[in-house]
Formats: structure tokens, sequence, C-alpha cells
């Protein structure tokens, strides 16, 4: 430890200070607000004011600048004292704090980037190591920066499966730039934790996963300023043996306390008890500037530079032409980086990894982290990421897609092997559930390509689009389609098939749409003619040319879609034409669990083929006749 400069008592002084204070506006505006977690906050005080005011570099004037360092709240219920150390830097007026989780105050319950200091939201527990390794994989990886990334985790949240992912992830990608500090306060919310005070327990657990740990007293902030000063060769875990409720005599180390504010008359004498113990000094700190070598990044126009090379007749899959278009994308924009969860042979972004290994992140199969990390890697719109697994296994990370649209998350997903057309690996690995998922974000934006030549724009829709954007591919390989040049745009659907006498619209989509236009072919021999639209994205949904072309069919539509009945593709054209009279929509889907097949046995066992569709437009056509 020669290079360890031990802070002088001044400065210890004033960060003990600076901790009560944190604890006195943490009491303070839950007591206003009514709710909140003041014990989870003073458990933590020390360890934010030698965070904040000793060891972090960063402007606090410019809370996003990217040379900063990077510091994430895992434990998001402990907000209030977030709240108090950037008022503490001057950059929150101390009268804001009192506006805790009003309806017209940035200071929400749990950290939102609507504040500028955040860079992901946090709450749903075990989700924010993750993705500062995706932070930190962005800085010594892709930014080559010399901003390191903190985290601190509650002990309560170390039982979360994602954690372990991510601190996997940490060692095997050596992320020495990595510090996630445990606060061990020993109380969970209705419970105390599993390993409650042993220390020593969590030391040996982290140093299993190839983590550097060291035990200190959470609350000795000389112990704190000194491991934070160590020089290190892999990421660091600082096991902080802390009292929950430390400062508040009533509630200290007390179950019974957790997420509830401390009454207003007890809170008075308690911040007068605290204020009593703030020693005046001379010293006033302030955070060290940054080692400014973040370069400025710019994401806007990531362009293809030229139009896709697919000819009519030609034949591939779209989760092929996934990979080939994120690849060719890649040769001309060097902030697109891809990260998959060792399915790259299957979902095709081993053609990326294999022009650009130094953007590709090979998560392993951890979706939940793969997601973190994605959501990491884009923060401060440093990189624009896209992520790739099978379509079914994201919906185990569908807690960090979700918590990704509260963070205001930028991130490109791409899902393959969707519906029973897969065949014979059987319902394990078949998407069925994910337009649902993906079409209840209010962020999302879901493509689902019918073509290499649809694929390829999608992906360069997305590169170019905020918020969560899913790419749905198929296995099975397909006709294109479309002309080279075609123009794709988010909500605008494609007439492929039409005469001017057309008696039922169909809506398909991925290898549904190929059985639509199979299906015309054979239905043409019957003089019955069908229109056939590709609706390119499901969410948003071209309504306007649904509802236009299924006019000209006298309100008669069909959809028929490779995915289960609930949330999929007939259930936006339900919500689409609700309101319109004379309208009815024939769904198929998959009504039930599938099993191994064929594809082509599995799409006809479904009644999601041709000859299901031909007999569908039938039945359509025949009950219209009835009617009159």
């Amino acid at each position: 430890m020669e290079d360890y400069h031990k802070p002088d008592q001044q400065t210890v002084q004033a960060l003990r200070n600076i901790a009560t204070r944190l604890r006195i506006n943490s009491i303070r505006a839950t007591t206003a607000a009514g709710s909140g977690h003041p014990t989870s906050c003073c458990s933590v005080a020390e360890i934010m004011s030698v965070l904040f005011f000793h060891t972090m570099k960063y402007h606090p004037e410019d809370p996003r600048n990217p040379s900063n360092d990077r510091f994430i709240l895992s434990k998001g219920h402990a907000a209030p004292v977030l709240y108090a150390v950037w008022a503490e830097t001057g950059y929150l007026k101390e009268s804001e704090l009192l506006n805790l989780r009003k309806i017209d105050s940035i200071l929400e319950g749990h950290p939102v980037p609507k504040q500028q200091f955040v860079d992901v939201a946090t709450g749903s527990l075990g989700q924010g190591l993750g993705a500062a390794c995706g932070m930190a994989y962005t800085g010594k990886y892709f930014d080559k920066a010399s901003y390191q990334v903190y985290c601190l985790l509650g002990d309560g949240e170390m039982s979360e499966g994602s954690v372990w992912e991510a601190m996997s992830f940490a060692s095997f990608y050596q992320l020495d730039n990595l510090v996630a500090i445990l606060d061990i306060n020993r109380l969970g919310q209705s419970d105390p934790t599993p390993l409650q005070h042993h220390v020593e327990k969590y030391q040996r657990r982290c140093e299993a996963f190839g983590w550097h740990a060291v035990i200190v007293d959470g609350h000795s902030v000389e112990e704190l300023c000194k491991v934070l000063s160590q020089p290190r060769h892999q990421p660091l875990a600082i096991i902080a043996k802390t009292i929950k409720g430390k400062g508040i005599p009533a509630a200290e180390d007390k179950m019974g306390w957790h997420g509830k504010p401390i009454p207003k008359d007890m809170a008075e004498s308690l911040i007068k008890d605290l204020q009593s113990r703030i020693i005046s000094t001379s010293k006033r700190l302030y955070p060290a500037p940054p080692t400014e070598d973040a370069s400025p990044v710019s994401l806007r126009n990531i362009r293809m530079p030229n139009a896709p090379s697919y000819k009519p007749g030609d034949k591939i899959a779209t989760r092929k032409a996934y990979g080939m278009a994120l690849a060719k994308l890649g040769r001309y924009n060097e902030h697109v980086v891809a990260l998959d969860g060792d399915t790259k042979n299957s979902t095709f972004a081993e053609l990326f990894k294999n022009e650009h290994p130094n953007r590709y992140v090979e998560c392993y199969i951890a979706e939940q982290n793969m997601v973190s990390v994605a959501i990491g890697c884009a923060v401060r719109d440093r990189n624009v990421v896209f992520a790739s697994t099978f379509a079914t296994f994201f919906s185990r990370a569908f807690d960090q897609l979700r918590m990704a649209a509260i963070s205001e998350s930028n991130i490109n997903l791409c899902g393959s092997h969707c519906g029973v057309s897969i065949g014979e690996d059987g319902p394990s690995q078949m998407g069925l559930e994910d337009l649902a998922m993906f079409r209840a974000i209010p962020t999302a934006t879901v493509f689902y390509p019918s073509d290499g030549v649809s694929a390829e724009k999608a992906v360069e829709l997305a590169a170019n689009t905020k918020g969560l954007c899913f790419i749905r591919t198929s296995r099975p390989e397909n006709n294109i389609i479309y002309n080279s040049n075609e123009d794709f745009h988010i909500g605008q659907a494609k007439v492929v098939y039409k005469t001017n006498d057309d008696h039922v619209t169909v809506v398909g989509a991925g290898v549904t749409l190929h059985e639509a236009l199979a299906a015309a072919e054979q239905l043409k021999k019957e003089r019955i003619n069908i229109r056939v639209i590709d609706p390119f994205t499901i969410k948003p949904l071209d309504s306007k040319t649904i509802i236009d072309n299924a006019r000209a069919t006298r309100g008669r539509i069909i959809t028929v879609e490779d995915h289960y009945y609930e949330g999929g593709l007939g259930e936006a054209v339900c919500s689409a034409v609700v309101n319109e009279t004379g309208f009815t929509v024939h769904r198929l889907a998959v009504s039930q669990v599938p099993r191994s097949g064929k594809p082509h046995e599995l799409l006809h066992l479904f009644g999601i083929d041709r000859d299901a569709i031909s007999q569908a437009v039938r039945k359509v056509l025949s009950s219209s006749a009835n009617a009159k």
C-alpha cells in the first residue's frame, strides 16, 4: 500500500459530516413524502460520502459527461440518499429533496434517467451490476478510457441469480475498472437475509467468482478510503458490514422498519441529534475532475452504404439475413456492437464476430445478464447495441426488458427460431410468446421481416430508432419477395399480392406470409382471389393499410401467425379494426403447446399452412354467402 495517501483528519471529518448530512436529508425527504426507505439509506451514508467526495472523478455540474466515473445504485430503494448526494454537490437544490415522490418532481421513488445523474433505472433488484458490467466493458474495450464504474448493491439482492451472472461476466472479461460495493446490513424487507452478517461467506463467494473481495467496516470512512484507493488488477468487491438504520437509534438493526418513513415528531428530535454530531471543519470537499479521454461519439445516421444484394428467387432464412446485415452495418459504422448468448452460429451473429471480433461480446448462456450488459453498453449513447438469442429465451429476461423501457434505453434485440417452423427441436426452443411480450413494452418497436431484403432494412431501421427494437427472425429458408430497392418504413405494411377483385384480405408474417402467397396461387385455380399483406412491423401496426384493403374485400380479414393466439399478430389486427363496422377477423395461430416434427408437418398440424389458409378463406366466403 505504499502509494496509499491516507486522508488527513480534516478530510476524514468532512466525509463524516457529509455522511451525517446524507442521513439527515434522507430522513427529511422520506418523512415529508410519507413513504420511502430511510433505514436503507442510512446504512450506506459513509459509502456514498466516500465514493462521491473522495474516490470518484466527475463533473458535478455535468452528470452525463462521457469521461465521468459512473455510479449505479442497484439497491434503487435507497434513492433518497442518492438525491441527497446530488444536493450536496450543489447540482440539486436541497429544498427539492422535500418534493420526493411527488407527481411533479423528477425525484421518483426509485432512480430513473429523467434525472441526469441516473444512467439506468433500478429498483427491480439484482439488475444494477449487469448494467455496470456493460458500462465497464464499454469503458475498457470500446472507449479505452479511464473512467471507473461503481455499483452499490444491497445484501437482499445477492439472492438474485442475475447478480452472479454479472459477477461471472466481470471476472471473465477482467473488468478491473469495476467496483461492486455490497451493503451487508443484515436485514431484508420482511426477514433477515440468508447470510445475515456472515461477511466472510460473501467474501468466499465473490472470490470463487474471480473477484478480489475485501471486507470493511461500512461505517468507517478511513477503511472505505483505503480500500477504494488500492490499485486493481481484477474486479473488486467491497463487502461492507453495515447496520440498517444506522444513526436512527429506534430502528438500528431492527426488523419492521424497512420501507417505513420516520414519524414527524420522532424525525425532528432525531435530526437535531444528528446535527449535533457535525463537527465543523474548514475543509470543503469537491469531486476531482476526470481524465478527459472518452472521445465524443455520434450515433446519428447509422446507414447501410448500399442496397441489399439479394435477387428475387434467391432463398435465405431471415435469421441469416440478420447476421449478414449486422456485419454489413458494422463495416461502415464503428460504434455498432453485437452481443449474443452462445447461439451465434444459430442467430448468425457469428458473421458479425468474424468481421468485427473486437466489437462482439460473447455473453454465454445468461440471457438476463446479456440484456443488462446491452443496456449498460448503450448508456450515454456510446454504442449502437444489438443482442441476439433464440426469441423464446428473451422471455427469461422480461424483467430486464421491462426495466430497459423504464431506463429509456436504446437497445436492439433479435430473436431467432420463432414459432413451430423450427421443427424437430420441439416446444422448449420455439418462440411462441415473444410478440406478446415485446408488444406489451411501451417503448418497443416490433419488426417481423419476411425475407432477406426486409430483414436487412429492419436492422438498419432498428439502429436508428429510439427505445427497444425487437427483430423476429425465422429458421426456414424462404424466397426473396422484394426488390433490393424497395423502401421500408416503421409502421408501413406492404400489399404483396392483389387483384382488382379480391374476396378476402390475408395478413401473414415471416413463414406464414409465404404460406399465404402459396394459398393465393392455390385459390386462384378455384377463381377465388385473396389480397395478401405483410405488416413488416407488428408494433406499430399499419392499421390504415389493413383497413383500406379489408374494405376492398368487404371487411373480411384472416390473420395467420406462427405464434400463440394470445398477444400476437391476430390480436394486433383485431385491436386495429375494432371500431370498423362490418369487419370480421378470422384468426389462425398455434392453439396449444406444440411438439417435435418436421416444419411442414407442424405448420399443417397447427393449422397455419397454405392448406389451412385456403380452407379458412373458403369457410369465410361460405359463411358470408350463407349470411345473405
